[in-house]
């Protein structure tokens, strides 16, 4: 769907008249078409003619050139030149943007990053700057690692995205973002039930129950949180503490009972002569109030 999306944007800010015209002008000076004649304007005096020689359009239009067939480098490279040669030109303005877009789309996402930082520092009325902040988010996100990995990269990136949907609210950037958002947001929480799976296999149950926790405090909206009240009990009826067992079990059977989460800890819980109810007085049952009771306390 962003692709599409920055689909439409790019191609607003390839179409102007001065550059489309240019390009018409290129593909008519040879029966090749158009990369012969790029190649007769860029190829052999490149080594001698300065690129100041050149007219900002012509950069621009072997920019969008390499661009369209997917030479992302190169097209970045000609994109950073209209700005070096021609700055706080209307040109080197839309040229800075489309620099960010294909140092992105060659993987080069701290390049990518800098250049669109650069155009919300220098433009940041201008009406493509919730692109410009979209692609920085998007520089973070595409690099979220798997599970395993540091998720350092993924705390940036929610933050980029919190970004785009507080300062473009009613764009379709920010609509996109929010999307990306609860992904990555579900992204952290399958860490700490990564490592909190860790610990229960090896009978560390106390740190088990630390990362199990905080799924259900801080992740609530998460896919995981339904393994999580799962492993609780598993780890609580471990630990021989009841009350904590069966009352994640009435969570579980609250809010997911149709899931085989659900399942698996009835009959764990009533195998051990216990079964999903509230209570006691911990953690577990201030949250079963606030979410069965609606007592926030």
């Amino acid at each position: 769907m962003h692709e599409q999306r920055q689909g439409r944007t790019v191609a607003r800010l390839l179409k102007g008249a001065t550059t489309l015209a240019l390009v018409v002008t290129l593909a008519g000076c040879s029966g090749t078409g158009l990369g012969t004649a790029f190649s007769n304007l860029f190829g052999d005096d490149r080594e001698t003619k300065p690129i100041e020689d050149y007219t900002a359009e012509q950069i621009y239009a072997r920019a969008e050139y390499d661009l369209e067939n997917n030479d992302y480098d190169e097209a970045a490279k000609w994109f950073g030149e209209v700005e070096r040669v021609y700055p706080y030109t209307q040109l080197a303005k839309r040229a800075l943007i489309m620099q960010a877009f294909a140092h992105h789309k060659d993987g080069e996402y701290e390049l990518a990053r800098a250049a669109a930082q650069r155009f919300v520092d220098f433009y940041p009325g201008d009406e493509d700057a919730g692109y410009a902040t979209y692609l920085l988010a998007l520089s973070y996100y595409d690099q979220i690692e798997d599970v395993g990995r540091d998720q350092g990269l993924t705390y940036q990136a929610l933050q980029a995205l919190r970004d785009v949907i507080e300062l473009y609210p009613d764009t379709e950037y920010a609509r996109s973002a929010i999307l990306k958002f609860d992904l990555a947001y579900d992204h952290l929480a399958a860490k700490e039930m990564e490592i909190g799976r860790y610990y229960l296999k090896r009978k560390h149950y106390a740190a088990a129950v630390n990362r199990f926790r905080v799924v259900v405090e801080q992740f609530q909206t998460t896919t995981q949180t339904p393994e999580a009240l799962h492993r609780l009990v598993e780890s609580y009826v471990s630990l021989g503490l009841s009350d904590e067992a069966e009352t994640a079990g009435a969570i579980l059977g609250y809010n997911y009972q149709s899931t085989e989460w659900y399942q698996d800890s009835y009959n764990l819980l009533t195998k051990n002569g216990l079964k999903p109810q509230s209570k006691g007085n911990n953690w577990l049952s201030a949250i079963y109030r606030q979410m069965v009771r609606g007592e926030w306390l």
